[in-house]
């Protein structure tokens, strides 16, 4: 993809914000919504709830305290975090939480479902692309060509709660799937505590809980590909279900004529180039929908469109370079 002029980093902070106001808009209901919005996992989260058993600040405010705690635990830039103690153990086991482990054991099932196009060993490469930048740039193609040789899947060991890379110079990188996998945890934790209608959305992954007040589906917005107002190319209606996207105009520079996105080839360590420009997944689990809007969009249109066609109860939105529409179910 080219364009004549540089253009600045485009954060995910757009789309989330523009998710939130279309979810939110025409929630009438006799119950009033309480939201609270805060700053996790490098991203916008903001959560609304409409009843509960309990009271709905605290829930928040407990919610929040729980992203603050997940954080901890997956962080790849938090040197005291499990996966930054993996990382820098140098092949020798750590004891990990049960979370910690759980959260490896679904990158490494959607590592193999891609056949590698999705690797949750990424680090080596994506610690070279600094795409929050004020002013990014392409990381050296001899330490991209050394970092690609350390990605690979299969040097993940799992015994118990010990967790270790087989490789010593490998690394994990969850940020694909994580806060799909800490939305499901706190609806879980809202949903046990009365909670029967809400929306959860961590950055854009967008997680509802029942229906609106008034019984129907929530209204959900796609974000038109490289707007930078807050447009829609699309709109999906979910109730109790999650919808995810993945796409290049999430965080991107160009370098002359050149645009680089954050989506990373683990074989080649440069941005994908496949005429996707985005991929949508409506799923009952957000991090089904985390793992396969990252997974579709490295394997392509094509494959990626046989994936979803190989699952149950996954739908698809792909949009290619020539912002056409793919529904896929």
């Amino acid at each position: 993809m080219k364009k004549n002029t540089y253009k600045k980093i485009l954060t995910a902070l757009l789309p989330c914000m523009l998710l939130s106001m279309l979810c939110l808009g025409g929630c009438s209901g006799k119950q009033e919504p309480v939201s609270k919005t805060g700053f996790l996992f490098d991203t916008v989260v903001t959560i609304t709830l409409y009843g509960s058993d309990r009271d709905q600040e605290e829930l928040l405010e407990e919610c929040f305290r729980k992203g603050e705690a997940y954080e901890q635990l997956f962080s790849r830039t938090i040197e005291t975090s499990e996966i930054s103690r993996i990382n820098q153990a140098k092949g020798e086991p750590v004891t990990v939480s049960d979370d910690t482990r759980e959260l490896i054991e679904k990158g490494l099932y959607y590592s193999e479902l891609s056949g590698g196009a999705f690797d949750i060993t990424i680090a080596p490469v994506s610690s070279l692309w600094d795409f929050k930048s004020a002013d990014p740039s392409v990381p050296d193609a001899d330490a991209i060509s050394r970092a690609v040789q350390a990605v690979d899947y299969h040097t993940v060991h799992i015994d118990g709660n010990q967790v270790w890379l087989e490789n010593p110079d490998a690394a994990l990188d969850l940020g694909g799937i994580a806060k799909g996998f800490i939305a499901d945890r706190l609806k879980e934790f809202l949903v046990s505590n009365g909670v029967s209608s809400g929306i959860i959305n961590l950055g854009g992954n967008v997680l509802t809980i029942g229906q609106k007040p008034d019984g129907s589906d929530y209204v959900i917005g796609i974000q038109y590909p490289f707007k930078e107002q807050n447009e829609v190319i699309d709109t999906v209606q979910i109730a109790d279900s999650s919808m995810v996207s993945s796409g290049v105009y999430e965080r991107y520079f160009y370098e002359g004529d050149t645009l680089y996105h954050h989506i990373l080839d683990p074989k080649t360590g440069y941005p994908y180039e496949n005429s996707l420009l985005g991929v949508t997944i409506l799923s009952s689990d957000s991090v089904d929908g985390d793992g396969l809007s990252t997974t579709c969009f490295a394997l392509g249109l094509e494959k990626g469109t046989e994936l979803i066609r190989s699952l149950d109860g996954i739908e698809a939105i792909f949009i290619t370079d020539d912002y056409k529409l793919h529904h896929v179910r």
